[in-house]
């Protein structure tokens, strides 16, 4: 049964409820050998809606998950939200500091937590919160025991559509984390958006990024609200990927752009039967018109890129299949969503001239949870006092409406009074033959005031050394974009969706070349997260 998706608003659980009514043996959800119908589901949601208002949780107020992906991790967000409970979904790789200002900053009831990530918390304040194990571990009261019991049905609750859906911490790469709140109606907003791409119950998404992140929940949430199927995998690993998605005969995924690399690097990719794909996502992440055009041409299915941030505003898409030659864009705005750009002092610029992205549209965030100072920041208002959320990007719209971005605005670094964007200079180091990835960040300089530095993993091939690859590059960059320094690394840090975090890169700046290459490798050894 396909249920109708194109309202003005409306409820994600109850989508579900009626899922679990006119197809209960569907699958909904699906994590290694272990599978749970839409009945099933919808039974778990009402045992963890009825326990949270037996606890004197009720609508508006917060719960917190910090655990791996797993089937009990989806089943309770769903069910919190079935009892008008906003969900805090934190990453377990913030360390104990963050993740206890999380809690605080959250005002979190109840901690979800599992084995592998309730020490994350460290012994703090944190064991304040009461806590319940997914796994069933001794890191909480087992969930089994927590539940309502079987059969147990929670009091309705007429959600509302300003009401806290979820707050995601963000803080980029750098500084405090912020709660991103996002509603029900800036949810269902991104179920609208899904209906051009989700066919109904023969979906079937594989997800291999966490729950935390919104990148994740923008094709979760769609999924079930049409009835298809989530295949959940935990950890990312190409052959795994592969095997995964000709096994399950996957429609739909999610990728960020390291993942596209990897899966298309591994010698096998091309053995793969992958003919029932449809549609492949990716967003997060700057992706390669190279790698774009790879994608295409070798894996079935049309690849869309999503642009856009957690906080809202303004959404662009990239149709790939439909716009092969606008593959270094993000696309044009999405209907609905007005994007407009703006210089250092919020004035609108001219078509063609570049300028801060900032976005329009029915999904954008409430604000920073308690912290109306950086709402404020994050907003700007045009003329008529019509409200948009700022991007931090920088980039130019072309005569055809499709935005292409420049850089991150904190990114962009003043070398001698010139502005020098590093994406540029990284474009033209993956033009090399030996580069894989390759990230510029901008260093203190004495001479210059800041000075671009490069890191860079090779892919195999003859040997090369850093001194070499720097002297090629800067045969190829403008007098005044060339590179101070190179740096040769294992691999790039990254965030678990795939961003690089330069913020690191930055950090690793000590006084010779050798040991900033030590240095960096450590840190990125400590922080990078195998995809």
């Amino acid at each position: 049964m396909t249920l109708c998706t194109d309202s003005e608003f409306g409820s994600i659980p109850e989508l579900i409820h009626q899922h679990a009514l006119h197809a209960p043996q569907h699958r909904a959800l699906l994590q290694g050998e272990r599978s749970m119908d839409y009945a099933a589901l919808d039974a778990l949601m009402d045992r963890t809606a009825a326990a949270l208002q037996r606890d004197g949780i009720g609508a508006g107020q917060v719960i917190a998950i910090c655990a791996a992906m797993s089937i009990e991790y989806a089943a309770v967000f769903l069910g919190a939200l079935r009892a008008g409970v906003a969900v805090a979904p934190l990453a377990p790789g913030s360390g104990a500091s963050s993740l206890q200002r999380m809690l605080q900053d959250a005002q979190a009831r109840l901690l979800f937590t599992d084995a592998a990530n309730a020490e994350s918390f460290g012994a703090t304040d944190a064991s304040a919160v009461a806590r319940v194990a997914l796994d069933g571990s001794p890191s909480g009261r087992a969930l089994a025991d927590w539940l309502a019991a079987a059969g147990a049905k929670p009091a309705p609750v007429a959600l509302q559509g300003e009401w806290p859906f979820n707050i995601i911490y963000s803080s980029g790469t750098t500084g405090e984390p912020k709660g991103i709140v996002q509603s029900h109606t800036m949810r269902w907003s991104h179920v609208r958006r899904g209906a051009a791409f989700y066919c109904g119950a023969d979906t079937v998404t594989l997800l291999s990024t966490p729950l935390y992140s919104n990148t994740t929940l923008v094709v979760f949430f769609p999924t079930l609200s049409v009835g298809g199927t989530v295949v959940l995998m935990p950890k990312f690993d190409a052959l795994g990927y592969l095997q995964l998605a000709q096994r399950e005969r996957v429609t739909h995924a999610m990728l960020v752009p390291v993942q596209y690399q990897r899966l298309l690097a591994h010698p096998d990719f091309d053995r793969f039967d992958l003919s029932s794909f449809r549609v492949k996502f990716s967003t997060s992440a700057p992706f390669p018109a190279a790698l774009k055009a790879d994608t295409l041409k070798r894996w079935p299915g049309n690849l869309i890129e999503y642009y856009g941030m957690t906080e809202g505003g303004g959404t662009c898409i990239l149709d790939a299949a439909a716009w092969p030659d606008k593959l270094h864009t993000v696309g044009r705005p999405a209907e609905g969503h007005d994007i407009r750009l703006i210089d250092e002092q919020g004035v609108e610029v001219a078509t063609g001239e570049i300028g801060e992205v900032v976005g329009h549209s029915a999904g954008m965030m409430t604000g920073y949870h308690g912290r109306p100072d950086k709402t404020l920041e994050a907003e700007w208002f045009d003329p008529q006092g019509k409200r948009f959320i700022r991007t931090g990007d920088v980039g130019r719209f072309d005569a055809d409406g499709f935005l292409t971005l420049i850089d991150r605005k904190k990114d962009m670094l003043i070398s001698g009074g010139f502005n020098v964007y590093p994406s540029d200079l990284e474009a033209v180091l993956r033009q090399h033959p030996r580069v894989l990835e390759a990230s510029v960040v901008g260093m203190p300089s004495v001479q210059w005031g800041e000075t671009p530095v490069a890191f860079v993993v090779l892919n195999a091939g003859p040997e090369l050394d850093a001194d070499a690859l720097l002297q090629w590059a800067n045969t190829q960059l403008g007098r005044t974009q060339r590179l101070s320094r190179l740096h040769l690394l294992p691999t790039l840090p990254r965030s678990a969706i795939g961003k690089v975090l330069k913020r690191e890169l930055r950090d690793a700046n000590p006084e010779s070349s050798l040991r900033t290459y030590m240095d960096a490798s450590r840190i990125a050894r400590r922080i990078c997260v195998v995809l």
